[in-house]
Formats: structure tokens, sequence, C-alpha cells
């Protein structure tokens, strides 16, 4: 018996991987906080860096957090690290690795609410820790491990992302940013929102006509994205393949639907309206979700209160209710359904496509009120794991566990910048160490019934509409209108089911909007029934522009402009 596990002991002493990370004091002499990731990939086809996710083609990355790093430390990285979608480094397969190190660089922040947080400020590149300018990273390394041996590999971090080129102004496209008083006093140092304005045809021509305003909502955007005024190459690369839909040459397609909406934004009888991309990234995420929060501060008033009216300033936007309309799909489909709902008078329509949970007993596929566990069914013999991504034939690619699991490896304390943890941040209460309590236990699954709470009354938004019926629906009558295919990945239909039973039975007044699915239509799906998918996810200015102008004609009250700007 003394043998056996003397054995056992020696075994685990070989069977040991151990890396070291250090920085030069050529990228800084400052000490650093930050999550320390070690990524390895088992080809060179591009940097580990590039190669992680939570998808079936995912390599493999372990993190741990770091503060007060000097240059010069040498941080082990060893059993210890959280890693995806290998739990622990000891348990790598013996083989070759190309491996890379990266800090994801922590700032801190002095909350207005008295807390005091370490979180990646965003850079200009949308929260993501593989591009964020400022980090520090190693170049990749052929490195062979034997997993009967110890061993310990050296890896130096002397590579820092350069900073993001600013998009540039052209006739069509504007660009603003402002500083928000608002979000500066939540966050304790200066705060910015920013915009992409497309501007109607015979903008300048027309220096007497005022534009309705059109917030087309979703993640980070670089630029104004889907207008191009010139059409692609001729001899355009047509060779990369898309294997979501199944097509050879599909960004010629996009460079092509680009140039085409351009062609029908200036042609004769296109509506002339503003059409803006609202830039919010922030030190959890690319995107807000524009209300207000007690993790993220007040953007839904800095939004609503500081960037739209200084948008319709500069650029001669009518500036009332009647005159604004918001939309988007998945993030942006919540965000102009919740916006529609949390400022009922100030805009005149949502179109919400494919849109993040709207009823949290369809938290995709968790009721976070009736069930237990977010990541399993649970009977008295069998635990079946809960799954967090489909493909339209219904093919699981991913579970709840591995989905946050994944986030966990990238960063803890809601700090990841990924999907799950966005939610928590906006919809959560603030903790006890100034980070979103969590919804549920991020390695067990367990579900915080008190947090559920706190999130129905706050963000469930079916909740709240069926709640405040009697208030909100003479605002929102003809407002609501949602779309979601009944294949989507991330199974957000479930929710728009639940969503829709309510809005059937809505009486003094009846709803009087839209729901629709689209038959076998993954996400981003946005109401076209006659093109495929991947058309209509590029066509959601053109699909929701002619309704909207509809809209105006049926509800604008007596005396509006609705004349100067249709020429």
């Amino acid at each position: 018996m003394l043998s056996t596990l003397l054995l056992n002991c020696n075994l685990e002493q070989k069977n040991k991987n151990t890396f070291s990370i250090t920085f030069t004091d050529s990228l800084s002499k400052d000490v650093q906080d930050g999550r320390l990731l070690l990524l390895l990939a088992k080809d060179d086809k591009t940097e580990p860096r590039f190669q992680i996710s939570d998808g079936l083609t995912t390599q493999l990355v372990f993190g741990i957090d770091v503060e007060g790093m000097k240059p010069g430390d040498e941080i082990i990285i060893d059993e210890k690290a959280f890693g995806f979608p290998i739990r622990n480094i000891n348990d790598l397969p013996t083989g070759d690795y190309v491996v890379q190190a990266l800090i994801n660089r922590y700032e801190t922040f002095n909350l207005k609410t008295g807390h005091t947080v370490k979180l990646p400020p965003d850079q200009g590149e949308g929260q993501q820790w593989n591009r964020k300018p400022g980090n520090f990273y190693s170049k990749p390394v052929k490195v062979s491990l034997d997993n009967t041996k110890t061993q310990h590999t050296t890896i130096t971090l002397d590579q820092i992302i350069p900073a993001v080129e600013e998009p540039k102004d052209s006739k069509y496209i504007k660009h603003i940013k402002i500083q928000s008083k608002l979000l500066t006093e939540f966050w304790g140092r200066p705060m910015f929102l920013g915009a992409h304005v497309l501007l109607p045809e015979g903008f300048d021509e027309h220096p007497e006509s005022r534009y309705p305003l059109m917030v087309f909502h979703g993640h980070f955007p670089d630029d104004f994205g889907g207008f191009s005024e010139t059409p692609p190459p001729a001899d355009m690369d047509t060779t990369d393949y898309s294997a979501r839909f199944g097509i050879y040459g599909y960004r010629k397609f996009q460079a092509q639907e680009s140039y085409n909406f351009y062609k029908q934004w200036t042609s004769k009888n296109f509506p002339r309206f503003l059409i803006i991309e609202i830039q919010h990234a922030n030190p959890y995420y690319d995107d807000s979700y524009s209300v207000n929060s007690a993790n993220l501060g007040p953007y839904g008033d800095a939004i609503m209160q500081e960037l739209i009216p200084e948008i319709e300033k500069q650029f001669r936007g009518i500036g009332e209710g009647w005159a604004r309309f918001t939309y988007g799909g998945s993030t942006g489909g919540w965000e102009a359904l919740a916006v529609q709902m949390f400022y009922p008078d100030e805009f005149n329509g949502c179109f919400a496509a494919c849109p993040d949970p709207i009823d949290f007993r369809a938290y995709c596929l968790v009721d976070i009120y009736k069930d237990k566990n977010a990541y399993w069914y649970e009977s008295d013999f069998k635990k079946v794991p809960i799954s967090s991504h489909r493909n339209y034939l219904g093919q699981i690619q991913s579970t709840m566990q591995e989905s946050n699991y994944y986030e966990l490896a990238l960063g803890t304390k809601s700090r990841s910048g990924q999907q799950w943890d966005i939610w928590e941040a906006v919809y959560s209460p603030q903790g006890e160490d100034g980070y979103p309590k969590r919804i549920f236990d991020k390695e067990s699954g367990e579900i915080n019934k008190e947090v559920a709470a706190y999130w129905k009354e706050h963000y469930d938004l079916r909740h709240i509409l069926e709640r405040d019926w009697s208030t909100l629906g003479p605002k929102l009558q003809g407002k609501i209108h949602i779309y979601c295919g009944d294949m989507d990945n991330y199974y957000l239909n479930n929710a728009v089911y639940l969503m829709e039973d309510f809005l059937k039975k809505t009486n003094n007044p009846f709803y009087a909007g839209e729901v629709a699915y689209g038959d076998r239509a993954e996400h981003c799906w946005n109401g076209d029934a006659v093109n495929p998918n991947y058309v209509s996810r590029l066509r959601y200015n053109s699909m929701y522009l002619p309704k909207i102008l509809k809209r105006i004609q049926e509800s604008a009250p007596k005396g509006a402009d609705t004349k100067s700007w249709r020429y």
C-alpha cells in the first residue's frame, strides 16, 4: 500500500507543467494589475490570442489575477490557474504547442458609491482583450510538452498592442465624442460617449431642414457599418468561406451590400433621416446596454440627456419624441426595446430583432426564478448539461458551463468582457466589494435567488411591461415590434414567445405592434421573410426605415415638421 502511494506521488510530481511570465521594463517601469493569460494552440495559423473562444474551434487559455506585478517579476502559471477548455494545466496532452502570454491590464476606479474596483478600461477597441491598446504580450513560441515529465517554460512579455486609429469624417459619415458629466461623476475619472452619424443625402444643400433621428443600437462599432460610397473591386478575393452560412465570398457580398445601401440612401425617394450608431464601451464590456445600472452607472440618462441632444444640436435633429426611433439586433434588440420602455415619451417606435433575453423565465434556456442551477437539468439520477449555443439544425456547440468557464478563465468578478458577465454587470446590484453580485456561482452554477429577484424588478422587460402596463401601455401603443428566428443560436426566441403571450392579451390599450418569427432562421433575423438570413442581417436600415416613415405619417402631432426633410 505504501509503495502504491509513493508511486502515485512520484507520478504527480512528474506530471507537472509550470510557466513563468515576466515583462520587461522597456514596456513599463510601473507595477501592473490585471488578468495574466497563458495561451496555447495546436497550430500557428494565427497567434494563439486570436484562437480563443467558447466555440468548438477554441484553443487553450489559463488565467490568474495579478496585482502589483513589477518589471522582472516572474509570475508562475501552474495548476492553480483556471483553464479552459482544459481545467487543469497538468492535464495538457503530450504534444507540440504554440505558446503565448498576455496581460489584460487593469486600472483603479474610485466609484461614486465609495467602492474601489480594478477594471480594464476600453482603449478605443471595444473591450477586446486580445486587441486592446496598451496590453502587453509575448511573441508566439513553439514548445513541446510531455505530460510524463516535469517541465518549466519561461515567457517574456516584450510587445505592446498599439493605439487604435480614429475613424475619419467623410461627406456622409461624421463622428462625435463628448465627455459625459454623469458618467464622469460615477466612475471618478473622465468618461466619454461617442457616435457615428450618417447624414442624409442633401444635408448641406438644405440647411433649413431638420431631421428625424434613428438610433441603431448594437455592439461596439469602429465606424458606421454597412455603408460604402464605392463598390467592391471586381477582382476582390472570393475564396473566403463562411462556415456559419455555408457560402464562399461572403466578404465581397457584404461589401456589395454596403455599396447597395449607399445607392439606396442617396436615391430620390428614400427617407431623409439621421442614423447614429453609439459608442458606449465601458470597463466591463463593449456596450452599456443603454440603461442605468448599479455597476456601470447612468448610461441610459447620459445617452438620453447628454449625447443625443448634442447630436441633434450639431446635425439639425428635430429633437422631439415623435421624430426619434430605435432599432437593432441581439444586444441592440434588447436595447431598442428597453430604451423605448424606460424612456417611453422619447421614442416613437422600436424594432427589436433577436433581442437578448427579454423575459428571464427564458434566460436563454434557464429560468432564473424556478431553476436551482444554471448548468444542469437535474433529476434523481441524472444531470444533463444545459446548452448555450446551437446551429440551425439544433446541434449543440457549447454548454452553459463551458461558456461560463471560458469567461472565468478570462477574468474573475465579471471582468471577462464577455456575454454572461456583462448581463451580470448591467442587471445585478453592486456587491460589498464593489463588483456585480453573481446571478449564479460561476463554478457550480447555483442560482442566487435574491439577485434573481432584483433582476426581475429592474430589467425583466416582460415583467416590467406587465407590471406597469396601466401607465406604460398608453405611451407604447403601436411602438413595439419584435422579430426573432425560431432557431436562434442562443435560444432567444423562447423569451420572445413569452413576451408575445403577454402582448397578445394586453388591453386598455392593446399593444398594436408586431411580433414575427423566421422559420429555421438563426441569430440576427430581423423580420425579412423573403431573403435568407445571411442577406437580411445586413439590411437593418433598409428594412426598418420605410416602416418608420409610415409610422411618422400616421402619428406625427398636428403642426409637426413633416415636410422640411421630405425633399
